[in-house]
């Protein structure tokens, strides 16, 4: 396969990759947003303008590598420093194409340096990058026209370099803008024809708002976090185990072994360690992609705080049952197993698990009525927990009552390999989907699970969130311009700081459409683009 171009929202500072281009200019000045990612010792100066590095350009070369260590004492991503600034006379064509050629110029450098090994055993290596230029290189106000010269030059590159590619935005009408320019190139996906009627599948129950998310293990395993069995050989390395007790360890049930490990070291350090070890941290690309549909329901077994934390990098407040209240309109993510944050609550035991039966019958509960009432999409999880197992098997028993009328499977297994046992297992609960044949490298598999991802959450993006956003007004057909422009005379009529609830619907539907505001209007938008601020429709229809 080919490389891949990613369009995804995220924080890109927090977002796993191998390199990350950063933008700048002739004066190796950039914005302070990056200053995390910058070692300490790089920095001549800095102000609340930005940061000026101490680095000199040679000659007419346009990027420079970063050596050293990253402030936040990561060392592991490779940064690159991008001139995006056109010095000309001002022509925005001529500073599109500068910025265009930049990035042409980057990825061709990264290239040249070679990766013993991608990220966390990543089957290609990612590069990810801004919408390079919409701060201080000129393309602030014609990101739509940058979008639709960028993104073709990314996928050229991508396919010439053999490299994945991570286009990184914040604002919703940002991403709303850069899928409806990659739907015009349905090419862009290199997946076979069953994938893609499941990614159009997929896509339109995320438009209706009958797609529910259920995050596995496995995404998690993309950040450099353990699964289950690594996560108790962690635990049987502190507990100093000697070398025949961790063989008959290993011999146990999951369940059993971490009761074992729990009495050994004690449950406050176990959950001292599950807290430590399971705390906020970079995210992968699949959390990205999973966060970013428009899906207002979410469930996992994990204890990490990955998936709200991607949320509220792009404006999605998610709340987190049971520790938070649900609220009306407001998404949410259930912690079946428990969180990271709240150690007490974490789920390890046999004996813990058992409690489904009673304190925790509430949680499984939350989970049966998405099984009844939504499609749930299950990713990075091969559906043996006995939760789930128990889980399905009483939704199983009350839509299979007598009088009940038959149903539809109730969601899709993202399955990264054939298992036609398991398949068949599963048949009457869920579909399963392979991304690959049995004999695929496992870490190419969960690379095209990535692609699909990507595809479902461009199919299934809102095509209208860019229509009032004055940036991307270049992009306009003459229906959606004298639309653009009714809606404008509304959204100046909609005043200010109002309290009456229709008032308030209105002004966030024009949000939802891409309005900036006043205030933000007459901001320059830092390179990172847009300040993000989720309004999607919070709304599900029945599954």
């Amino acid at each position: 396969m080919s490389g891949h171009v990613f369009v995804v929202g995220a924080d890109l500072r927090r977002l796993v990759c191998d390199d990350v281009l950063v933008p700048t200019d002739r004066s190796l000045r950039v914005t302070p947003g990056w200053r995390r990612l910058l070692p300490d010792d790089l920095v001549a100066s800095e102000d609340s303008h930005g940061l000026c590095l101490d680095l000199v350009w040679r000659d007419s070369e346009r990027v420079l590598e970063v050596s050293g260590g990253r402030a936040d004492g990561r060392a592991q991503q490779r940064l690159w420093l991008v001139d995006t600034v056109d010095d000309g006379e001002g022509d925005p064509d001529d500073a599109l194409r500068w910025i265009v050629d930049g990035a042409r110029e980057a990825l061709a450098a990264v290239a040249r340096q070679e990766v013993s090994a991608p990220v966390h055993g990543r089957a290609r290596r990612l590069v990810a990058l801004p919408a390079l230029g919409t701060g201080w290189g000129g393309a602030a106000g014609l990101r739509g026209t940058l979008l639709q010269q960028l993104l073709p030059v990314l996928r050229e590159c991508a396919a010439a370099h053999g490299l994945d590619v991570a286009l990184v935005l914040r604002g919703p009408s940002d991403l709303a803008a850069a899928q409806r320019v990659r739907r015009a190139e349905p090419d862009s996906w290199d997946l076979p024809g069953h994938l893609r009627e499941l990614a159009e599948d997929l896509g339109e129950r995320a438009r209706r708002g009958q797609l529910a998310a259920f995050v596995g293990a496995g995404v998690s395993a993309a950040a450099g976090l353990p699964t289950w069995e690594q996560l108790l050989d962690e635990l049987a390395e502190r507990a100093g185990l000697d070398e025949a007790l961790r063989t008959g360890l290993s011999r146990l049930p999951a369940q059993d072994a971490a009761a074992l490990l729990a009495r050994e070291l004690g449950r406050e350090e176990v959950e001292g360690f599950v807290g430590e070890r399971f705390g906020p941290g970079q995210y992968a690309l699949a959390h990205a992609l999973i966060a970013d549909l428009p899906v207002q329901e979410f469930v996992t077994t994990n204890y990490d705080p990955l998936v709200e934390l991607v949320a509220a990098d792009i404006g999605r407040d998610l709340s987190v049952l049971p520790f938070d209240d649900a609220e009306p309109g407001r998404p949410w993510l259930l912690k079946l197993h428990g969180d990271a944050a709240h150690p007490a609550s974490v789920v390890l035991t046999r004996e813990e698990y058992l409690q489904l039966g009673d304190s925790r019958a509430a949680l499984a509960g939350v989970l049966h009525s998405l099984l009844l009432t939504r499609h749930v999409l299950f990713v990075g999880t091969s559906l043996q927990d006995d939760d789930l197992i128990r889980i399905a098997h009483q939704v199983r028993s009350a839509i299979q009552a007598p009088g009940a009328a038959s149903r539809r499977r109730s969601g899709t297994v993202l399955a990264l390999r054939e298992d036609p046992a398991r398949a068949r297992l599963w048949e009457q609960d869920v579909q399963t989907v392979a991304m690959a044949p049995a004999d695929t490298p496992p870490a190419e598999a969960a690379r095209l699970l990535e692609v699909l991802l990507d595809l479902i959450g461009c199919l299934s993006t809102p095509p209208t969130g860019y229509l009032l956003d004055p940036a991307y007004s270049g992009m306009l057909d003459e229906e959606e311009r004298a639309l653009a422009g009714a809606l404008q005379q509304v959204e100046r009529a909609v005043p200010g700081g109002a309290t009456a609830s229709a008032t308030g619907e209105v002004a966030a539907l024009l949000r939802r459409l891409g309005s900036q505001g006043r205030a933000t209007r007459e901001r320059t938008p830092a390179d990172q683009a847009s300040t993000p601020n989720d309004d999607r429709l919070q709304q599900q229809r029945p599954g």
